[in-house]
């Protein structure tokens, strides 16, 4: 399995960005998914998930309300779209597949992307 994540970049605060994650393999739809931060100096941290369908998904109370998290099963693709952008929003971002356990934990996830920078200027 490999994620590919993309649509990082550089946003002015206020801002907003879509990030991509393409998944290979035919069993994608099979799996929750997630997104996950980490900025310079502090612990990754858990950001959205969204269920197999994506009927469910949920949220750090830190992006609840500005990012949304969406899926694309026929593309095998998941989304984060980020709007509202702060510079604390600043981080490395990865998507990840998850395996079992709760959604909120990096340890429930089997497979991760290689990460796309996201840099919030005030």
């Amino acid at each position: 399995v490999q994620l590919q994540a993309s649509g990082g970049g550089l946003v002015q605060a206020g801002g907003s960005l879509r990030l991509s994650c393409a998944a290979s393999g035919r069993t994608f739809s099979g799996y929750y998914m997630g997104w996950f931060r980490q900025a310079p100096g502090k612990e990754r941290e858990f950001v959205a998930a969204i269920t197999r369908s994506g009927g469910t998904t949920w949220y750090a109370d830190s992006v609840k309300g500005r990012f949304t998290i969406s899926r694309d099963n026929a593309k095998n693709t998941v989304y984060l779209q980020m709007s509202s952008l702060k510079p604390e929003d600043t981080a490395v971002y990865y998507c990840a597949r998850h395996n079992s356990g709760t959604v909120v934990a990096g340890t429930s996830y089997a497979y991760w992307g290689q990460g796309t920078q996201v840099t919030v200027s005030s």
